[in-house]
């Protein structure tokens, strides 16, 4: 799992996540890209004078900001679970082989007007303002009934039935109040609405299984973050899948999808057709296959201070539950800064996203851009969210919900499981250098310095 700031993250990097899986696993890959630098609309873009003309800015970044190839900022934020499946797949793949991440420093939780730290420890829990003494309690007994639950073992249920019982019957077995339901299930589970409350617990116990278990990972808080930005992701399964035979093509436009009997047959691009078995795509690619879903906003924001009340964290991730602002769905920030080497130093970069519920996009974020004050910059992203309108069975065509990543792929298969890997990834506090690379193929473009095994290009 991923922590989920805005509908897309569904469909995180899974062009080149899929494309580097399925090259290891012996399958004919042709990757093609309109743009000239991998992943799209989840690149991180540098230099900072790129970003300006992304926004339409006319005015250069000012001399406060620093040089601009100090800065790789992320269009779509993202933080990766420490014990999720994103990271499972790095080490199966031995992606980490060309990345390093640091922990987030804090997870914060937006109440009453305040941020408050959700806890990382027993000592933290105890002394947090989030919750009352006697709630302290029965949330205790809450997560010691979570963590000893197995689906396997009726006798760990304590008469909960993981299949019928729903979280809301949960929550009022162990009498807690609205303010730890609200903490919980969207800080821990990491809900954006309250749906689940209406749904079988399961899969809220197995997601707040997954927050301890990544929480314990590395103690300061459950995620992790990648060194030079979220386009180091996509760049590190590219290789990945050009090491094994994967075929990539930048700056290659597609002209067609050739479907022939309602079947897809390949991909037309400036006068021939790339023949395939199955495509993946975006549904930029395939307009007359998906429909509008919706609204995200994402709000990029330069800072010259660490946020207010975070204990001066070099990077966190603040929740705002949808109750507490009187909407449907959370509102998410997510900061990082020069300590992850995206931006200047002494820069930060808080990047404010939610659901569009209103005629008013930025009313609505108007709570959390007032915990980022003072704002040096910001840039405001509007995007359409799209459902396919079949599931691709008949045509083979499959479609994101998001428009994300602008790829094409000639097969798909499944993941294989991850069993048998003893591996580790890179994280650290402060830098951590990865392991040298292989030199036998060219590397991916990259924005680490050129003292490393890479490249340093213009993205």
């Amino acid at each position: 799992l991923v922590a989920e700031y805005d509908l897309s993250l569904r469909r995180f990097f899974h062009e080149c996540i899929l494309s580097g899986i399925m090259s290891v696993n012996g399958k004919k890959v042709l990757h093609m890209d309109r743009n000239p630098y991998y992943g799209g609309e989840s690149s991180s873009i540098t230099p900072l004078e790129e970003l300006y003309k992304r926004f339409d800015l006319t005015e250069s970044p000012p001399e406060s900001m620093g040089r601009g190839r100090d800065w790789n900022v992320d269009l779509i934020p993202k933080f990766l679970m420490a014990n999720g499946q994103l990271v499972k797949m790095l080490l199966y793949t031995e992606v980490t082989r060309y990345l390093d991440f640091k922990v987030v420093e804090g997870s914060f939780v937006y109440k009453g007007g305040k941020i408050y730290k959700v806890p990382s420890t027993e000592t933290e829990a105890l002394a947090s303002n989030l919750m009352g003494m006697f709630e302290k309690r029965r949330f205790r007994k809450f997560l010691v009934f979570v963590a000893n639950f197995d689906e396997n073992d009726p006798k760990t249920f304590e008469g909960v039935d993981p299949k019928s019982t729903t979280m809301g019957e949960v929550y009022k077995k162990f009498d807690l109040g609205q303010d730890v339901i609200d903490f919980t299930g969207h800080a821990l589970a990491l809900y954006r609405t309250d749906d689940y409350l209406e749904q079988p617990c399961l899969e809220t116990i197995n997601r707040i299984k997954l927050y301890s278990e990544s929480l314990a990972r590395y103690g300061k808080s459950p995620y992790l973050y990648p060194l030079y930005g979220l386009g180091e992701l996509p760049q590190g399964f590219a290789r990945l899948s050009a090491i094994y035979g994967g075929t990539y093509m930048l700056n290659k436009p597609v002209d067609e999808i050739v479907m022939e009997g309602g079947h897809v047959v390949g991909v037309k691009s400036e006068g021939e057709v790339a023949r395939c078995k199955q495509l993946i795509c975006d549904p930029s690619y395939m307009a007359d296959r998906v429909r509008k879903a919706g609204q995200v906003i994402r709000v990029i924001c330069i800072l010259s201070h660490p946020i207010k009340n975070t204990n001066d964290a070099n990077s966190c991730q603040i929740i705002i539950p949808q109750n507490q602002v009187n909407r449907k769905s959370d509102i998410y920030v997510c900061m990082i800064s020069y300590a992850h080497n995206v931006a200047a130093q002494g820069k930060y970069i808080a990047i404010v996203s939610t659901t569009v519920e209103t005629a008013e996009p930025e009313v609505e974020i108007e709570p959390a851009l007032e915990l980022l004050e003072p704002i040096d910059q910001k840039f405001v992203a509007i995007s359409d969210l799209y459902e396919p309108t079949d599931d691709g069975t008949e045509s083979q065509v499959c479609g994101g919900r998001v428009a994300l990543f602008h790829g094409l792929w000639t097969v798909f298969i499944i993941c294989p499981p991850f069993v048998g890997r003893n591996r580790s990834v890179n994280v650290s506090f402060t830098y951590c250098r990865s392991s040298p690379l292989d030199h036998t193929m060219p590397p991916p473009t990259s924005r680490r310095p050129a003292t490393t095994s890479r490249t340093s290009t213009s993205a």
